[in-house]
């Protein structure tokens, strides 16, 4: 009998976050499995000031939910003329309940009038990995996390329909101004400096120290 492979839950319901981790973490023994997949209900608070606390919560809450080893991502976009904002709250910018091109209008609306010099931005990931042979630690379950930042400016207007978020209005530092977003660009060039590439890649040592291969 062929025995299963190993599970890591990602604490997430977005296809888009999942794909995306499977294809940069490319585990070739371990299987990443999604709430959906796993059938989970319910929600983990979001509630924490950084990008490292949320996924930290919802790591630990994919543990207890699922009694699996589990990694959850919390990612965002900072603008320096809004003081780092929408951060946190970047899904929710527009509303509890926006999508991405009502939130993409919010932020163009906001940034209106400004040039390109004054429209700098930056995507923001953190990955936190938690373990269920821990949830007994005293203080609560205990997680690791890894940052990566990918900085760029915000355009004036939307252009390319790839990606997700804010993609469509996001250039790369790499990129001139008026040049191509996120939303242009094919998903092999963003995996190779994206937010959550760049957190992917420090990720990616310590589940293969852990065995997660």
């Amino acid at each position: 009998m062929v025995a299963s492979r190993p599970r890591l839950v990602v604490a997430t319901r977005s296809a888009h976050k999942l794909g995306e981790l499977r294809k940069l973490l490319a585990l070739e023994t371990t299987q990443l499995v999604s709430l959906d997949e796993l059938g989970v209900p319910g929600e983990p608070v979001e509630d924490a000031t950084t990008f490292e606390g949320n996924a930290a919560s919802k790591a630990r809450w994919a543990v207890r939910a699922t009694a699996l080893p589990a990694l959850a991502d919390d990612s965002g976009i900072e603008v320096d003329a809004l003081g780092g904002a929408p951060g946190v709250r970047t899904r929710r910018y527009a509303g509890e309940h926006a999508d991405d091109a009502q939130n993409n209008r919010k932020l163009l609306a906001a940034l209106e009038g400004l040039p390109a010099s004054a429209r700098g931005a930056r995507y923001v990931c953190a990955l936190a990995l938690a373990l269920p042979d821990r949830a007994g630690a005293r203080g609560g379950l205990p997680v690791i996390t890894r940052r990566g930042i990918c900085p760029g400016r915000i355009a004036t207007e939307p252009r390319g329909d790839g990606g997700f978020g804010y993609d469509p209005i996001f250039e790369p530092a790499r990129e001139a101004p008026g040049g191509r977003t996120f939303g242009l660009w094919s998903d092999a060039e963003k995996n190779r400096v994206s937010h959550r590439a760049r957190a992917a890649r420090r990720m990616a040592p310590l589940l293969h120290e852990l065995g997660f291969g």
